[in-house]
């Protein structure tokens, strides 16, 4: 399947940064409501976008290695057929990695049961390749990755904050069964689940 690009990202928001802070919760009940492609880009790029000179990003990285990669869990976003995507940073693209809804499967089978999961329109799957890092850094580098996904994720709620949406950072599940289910490659480890959604 081709490329699906995604629209170009916004750079001036609605809500200051400081009224993001203040509004970020954890949500765990969710509407169904689809999201557009546009807020799905927004998203993507606020977690792992290029900012500046067609390489650096969004979130800040030990030495600019970037080891994480984004994958897209997506059920209802207008435009988009239901399926795992593949974030493709330097494309600001989306990628055909798995056809079919598995929101409910990643919940149930592999997130210890959580609704949420099941009922937002979307989820991002934060995933990291520890050796880009690791390389670097030795031993040292493995709480690089933890910190890299921390600094994603931030970006990621703060932003849905911005766009109306809400989110709950998903650490609660079997890596196996994650793996198996977004049929990772072995070296590709799960790392956070983000459900984006609109609030019940």
């Amino acid at each position: 399947m081709s490329e699906i690009k995604l629209p170009a990202p916004k750079l001036k928001g609605d809500i200051s940064v400081e009224e993001a802070i203040f509004k970020r919760r954890s949500v765990r009940d969710y509407k169904s409501d689809a999201i557009t492609l546009e807020q799905l880009s927004q998203l993507l790029w606020a977690g792992q976008g290029i900012t500046a000179l067609d390489f650096f990003r969004a979130a800040p990285s030990a030495g600019a290695s970037y080891p994480l990669e984004l994958f897209v869990i997506a059920g209802n976003v207008k435009g988009l057929t239901a399926g795992v995507y593949h974030y493709n940073v330097k494309e600001h693209s989306l990628s055909l990695h798995i056809k079919g809804d598995l929101r409910d499967k990643l919940g149930t089978t592999a997130a210890f049961n959580q609704k949420c999961l099941s009922q937002v329109p979307v989820a991002i799957a934060i995933c990291a390749i520890y050796e880009r890092t690791t390389k670097t850094y030795g031993k040292r580098g493995e709480r690089y990755v933890t910190i890299d996904t921390g600094h994603a994720a931030e970006n990621i709620a703060l932003q849905a904050v911005a766009l109306g949406l809400a989110t709950v950072m998903v650490g609660a599940f079997e890596d196996k069964k994650v793996s198996e289910i977004l049929e990772l490659d072995d070296e590709m480890k799960p790392m956070y689940i983000i459900p984006v959604g609109k609030q019940k």
